[in-house]
């Protein structure tokens, strides 16, 4: 598998990914504030070490969960079809597929466990010049309390 065609699956996961950290299936599912999110990915069957970031979530995020928790395209050379998005409850599921020099196909999975904590999975395959790159990211967000002014 050619290193560039690692790096543009992991971008485009890695997009869905931030915002995941960054999108209105329903009020209240999460509460604006500063959170903790880590993340542990599985790229091609080796782990990759566990990544923390804070990330102050706005009111208006928080109202917007699809937005915020939703899929986002941004691949070069690669059309992507509009995703397939399914809040229901406490979950959002998605999906987005890609063709082009990069062909994808990316799934998300939230679970919103409470106001204060909600763990996700996100997978993708895709191939890029007959390679298969298969990423897998575990996703979970902690509230920690507000943002810092």
């Amino acid at each position: 598998m050619s290193r560039v065609g690692t790096i543009l699956l992991c971008w485009l996961v890695g997009l869905a990914a931030a915002r995941a950290a960054d999108n209105k299936a329903a009020d209240n599912l999460i509460e604006p504030g500063e959170w903790k999110v880590t993340t542990m990915s599985i790229v091609n069957g080796a782990v990759q070490p566990p990544q923390s970031k804070p990330r102050c979530i706005t009111p208006e995020q928080a109202q917007d969960v699809v937005k915020t928790f939703g899929p986002v395209s941004g691949t070069i050379n690669s059309t992507c079809a509009d995703p397939v998005i399914q809040p229901s409850g406490q979950t959002l599921d998605w999906r987005l597929q890609c063709r082009g020099q990069l062909d994808a196909d990316v799934a998300g999975h939230f679970e919103f466990d409470s106001p204060q904590h909600y763990s996700a999975t996100v997978t993708s395959q895709g191939r890029m010049a007959g390679n298969l790159i298969s990423v897998k990211t575990r996703i979970v967000g902690e509230r920690l309390g507000d943002c810092a002014k």
